[in-house]
């Protein structure tokens, strides 16, 4: 078949099915267009053809004939818009950017031809825009980059990508479609590999035919599956048609067992165990993100876990407010749906044996860690276990173990002889990648009659499917000051796949329900939400930002009292707090090669921005110009660095990056015998020369001894956020808009701003999806997922997006190395109490349960 790629005339040879991303990736090598969803929803493989716009995962290779391709490799990186993508930061993990250029450079030539250099507004390019999707959430920086370039202010080159000190230092890469991602990874001779998964919610495996196939059995020891969608077993062959057929073939005998789908029917009198003994229990896996704490089981309840202080006088204290019926006692049950994770890049592995030796490219935010869990999974010398992450498209919280993927190409590798590449599609990454578990929490909020915190009583109870590990109400531990309070975490198992740790785990879920109690209290007294939280809030860090959120002309400004129309506008406000957590035994490593100064951690970028941050610390040390410095991250092999979560990756390795600057900066000077020490001329001098940097310890110390390894330490303090969200309200539709968001954020030095606004504003935009969206659907007679796709399982697109500014107060961590702390959690945990808290200001209804759906929503207004 003929057809015309990027400008020149080629010949393919496609399988019946391909689909034209399928043709373009593997045939022709070009992996700028990304097969995301399979089913046109997200954009991500968005190709030109014949100067259209077109999904290519729906086209089938066929109608390529005879018709023209512009992939994004095709623009070459001269086209307007990359650059002003790359000038905007208008991009985070760069999975979905390929996609968003193709289809923003169509608009921009269609709209310069019409409109010559007019600015088109918010709405136009969020028409046009409507059909992709960025999980990271860097709408903002889309909207102003399509703006600019088509009002002509990127018609000249500007600088490279890199080179100015806002851009992002693998900006280029991403916005031309080069970025290499674990699903571009395909070596020669490579096998594919695909997993056959239970279609029962609880059962015992008899048997498994796989009718001759290469395969590897994924049951655990118990030969148990306890959700649909549970791993059986994985096969392997040449291509990824041939895989498919040999899975179909696959032949699974069962033995059906009792099930409990839903945590009602869970801790009903007499309901069928998930786990029926303490063994089963025990390897119950965590949706936690630090450590497990004991906890004991009735039946399918675990718990609780039992924190707070003076627990017995704020127990008293409700109750004897509950019996006079006071009027600053309230008291509510919440909920919140499971979110799923959803990064764009689904999860994926190529592995390869080689001389005794294993490879793996693994989309994971934490190399480090799954070269050492691989080493003792299979017993190898840590030496003897590579693992490569270049760019990671999304994860939070996601792909932090070795999990399903690896463990199963690893094995198929082994027996295949050949590399195995093992990628899920949307459907399973969307079932058994990870998700927020749901919970209900039961609340009560007592204030005395001066208007302080009298008591506090929180129940939650994690619905986690048949992962464990939930920690919402201990969140409580950490704000409004000491007032005695009893803080209570359950988790309730069933039949449904598992929780993983997801951006700011247990917090959002917490704010939900406190952050509206709080309002609510501030109601009963007749003080503004604002003013009470700063008289009740005990983080000084955030005490700054108070008054600046006051002073906002849509706080101010606002409407007052009742309101009536159609559209009905309201202000919210929310608070949070995130821990300070950080990896002490990081190290970043510089070495000289060929005049440039090179750094590597074993560290990976999801986006997050952290070899922009390494980049600009070493320049900024050794007072030297963007080509002289090139990071390299993603590496297990490289000196220790830490995983991508938990907000630590970049208040471990700043630091350490700055020493290492310093101490290489001694050795320059000392070798330049008084001229300077990082000159062209210098550096070509120098080659070879290497130092290695360290994290230091904060002053006064951490609050915690290293745990996890040595790898975490809890330290002194803890980031803030204030968000205030304005929403319009269609009290016919019972839709909620978001309208505007200003994001106060308190986590002292800010490395590298235009990247830490750019998360702020995807922490926003994802605390929305968490609000107003997003929610898993399960089949309540069979377990199985049902909202398994991205027409189903609705993420916010850039329409949905408010308009967000951002504020750093950057002052109150002087005893930090480098003077700041992560805000990746902090910037989403308050985000979706504050849409409730404006819905409710905008018309007097409170809605409890997240998502606020319409339906929801009218039944509340109808009461």
């Amino acid at each position: 078949m003929d057809t015309t790629v990027n400008g020149e005339h080629t010949t393919v040879h496609p399988a019946p099915d391909d689909a034209a991303a399928e043709t373009l990736r593997e045939e022709l090598g070009l992996t700028g267009a990304k097969i995301a969803c399979g089913q046109g929803v997200c954009g991500a493989c968005t190709v030109l053809v014949d100067g259209a716009p077109t999904a290519s995962c729906l086209l089938p290779s066929t109608a390529l004939e005879g018709r023209s391709v512009t992939t994004v490799e095709g623009l070459e990186g001269r086209h307007p818009v990359q650059r002003a993508f790359a000038a905007h930061d208008a991009l985070q993990c760069g999975y979905c950017t390929p996609g968003f250029v193709v289809e923003a450079a169509a608009f921009h030539d269609r709209w310069r031809a019409e409109h010559g250099t007019t600015e088109p507004d918010r709405s136009a390019i969020a028409d046009v825009l409507s059909g992709h999707l960025c999980r990271c959430g860097a709408y903002e920086g889309i909207y102003a980059a399509v703006a600019s370039a088509c009002a002509g202010r990127f018609d000249e080159d500007s600088p490279s990508p890199g080179a100015d000190g806002g851009v992002r230092a693998d900006a280029a890469d991403k916005v031309t479609g080069r970025a290499r991602y674990t699903t571009d990874v395909r070596p020669e001779g490579c096998w594919e590999a695909v997993v056959v998964r239970s279609d029962r919610a609880h059962a015992r495996v008899e048997r498994i035919d796989a009718a001759g196939a290469v395969h590897v059995d994924l049951l655990p020891d118990d030969r148990t599956v306890r959700y649909a969608g549970q791993p059986v077993a994985a096969v392997a062959a040449p291509t990824r048609a041939e895989a498919r057929e040999a899975a179909a073939r696959v032949r699974v005998d069962y033995r059906e067992l009792p099930a409990v789908l839903d945590t009602g029917a869970a801790t009903a009198p007499g309901a069928p165990l998930v786990y029926s003994g303490k063994e089963e229990q025990a390897a119950a896996p965590s949706s936690n993100e630090g450590g497990m704490t004991p906890g004991a089981w009735r039946g399918n309840r675990r718990g609780p876990l039992n924190l707070g202080f003076r627990r017995g006088t704020a127990v008293k204290r409700l109750n004897d407010a509950h019996a006079r019926g006071d009027r600053l006692l309230f008291s509510a049950e919440f909920s919140t749906a499971v979110q799923v994770h959803t990064a764009l890049e689904p999860h994926a592995c190529v592995a390869r044996w080689e001389g005794g030796d294993l490879y793996l490219n693994v989309s994971t935010q934490y190399v480090r860690g799954v070269a050492k869990a691989a080493a003792e999974h299979w017993d190898l010398d840590p030496e003897r276990v590579h693992v490569r992450a270049e760019h990671v498209g999304g994860g939070f919280g996601s792909k932090s173990a070795l999990s399903t993927e690896s463990i199963a190409a690893v094995e198929l590798s082994r027996l295949a002889g050949a590399p195995v590449r093992l990628v899920f599609d949307r459907s399973e990454e969307l079932t058994d990648a990870g998700n927020r578990p749901g919970t209900r929490t039961r609340l009560a909020m007592l204030a005395d009659e001066k208007g302080d915190l009298s008591a506090l009583s929180i129940d939650a109870w994690g619905d986690g499917g048949v992962s464990i590990g939930s920690a919402v109400a201990v969140h409580g531990m950490f704000i409004y000051g000491r007032a005695p309070r009893r803080l209570r975490d359950f988790d309730v198992v069933t039949n449904r796949p598992p929780g993983l740790p997801f951006r700011g785990p247990g917090g959002p879920p917490l704010a939900w329900a406190l952050e509206q109690a709080v309002d609510e209290m501030a109601l009963r007294l007749g003080e503004d939400p604002i003013a009470l939280r700063q008289r009740w809030d005990g983080n000084p860090k955030r005490a700054a930002l108070y008054e600046r959120a006051a002073a906002l002309p849509m706080w101010r400004d606002r409407e007052r009292g009742p309101r009536s129309g159609r559209f009905r506008r309201g202000a919210g406000v929310a608070v949070s707090n995130w821990p300070y957590l950080l990896d002490p035994s990081a190290q970043v490593e510089l070495v000289v090669e060929d005049g440039c100064v090179v750094v590597r951690t074993s560290t990976q970028d999801i986006g997050t921005g952290v070899r922009t941050v390494l980049a600009r610390v070493v320049r900024e040390e050794l007072d030297l110009d963007a080509d002289q410095v090139r990071v390299e991250t993603g590496d297990s092999g490289p000196v220790p660095g830490p995983g991508s979560f938990g907000s630590r990756t970049t208040t471990s390795v700043a630091p350490a990056a700055a020493d290492a600057a310093r101490r290489l900066g001694e050795r320059l000077r000392a070798a330049a015998d008084g001229g300077p020490a990082s000159s062209r001329e210098n550096l070509k001098a120098a080659e070879g020369l290497r130092t290695t940097g360290t994290r230091a310890r904060d002053r006064r110390g951490f609050l915690t001894p290293p745990f996890n390894n040595a790898e975490m330490a809890l330290g002194r303090g803890l980031a803030g956020a204030v968000h205030v969200m304005e929403v319009e309200v269609d009290t016919l539709l019972g839709r909620v808009r978001p309208l505007r968001c200003w994001a106060g954020i308190a986590a002292g030095r800010i490395y590298a701003e235009a990247q830490a606004r750019n998360q702020a504003h995807g922490g926003v935009v994802q605390g929305i999806g968490y609000a107003l969206y997003e929610q898993r659907v399960t089949d309540p007679a069979t377990g199985r997922t049902l909202s398994d796709n991205l027409e189903d399982y609705r993420l916010p697109g850039i329409g949905d997006t408010p308009e967000i500014e951002v504020y750093f107060h950057q002052e109150g961590w002087d005893h930090v190395p480098g003077g700041g702390v992560g805000l990746g959690e902090v910037s989403t945990v308050g985000v979706a109490a504050s849409v409730a808290n404006a819905v409710r200001d905008a018309v007097g209804h409170r809605p409890l349960d997240l998502p606020v759906r319409p339906d929801r929503l009218l039944e509340g207004l109808q009461r």
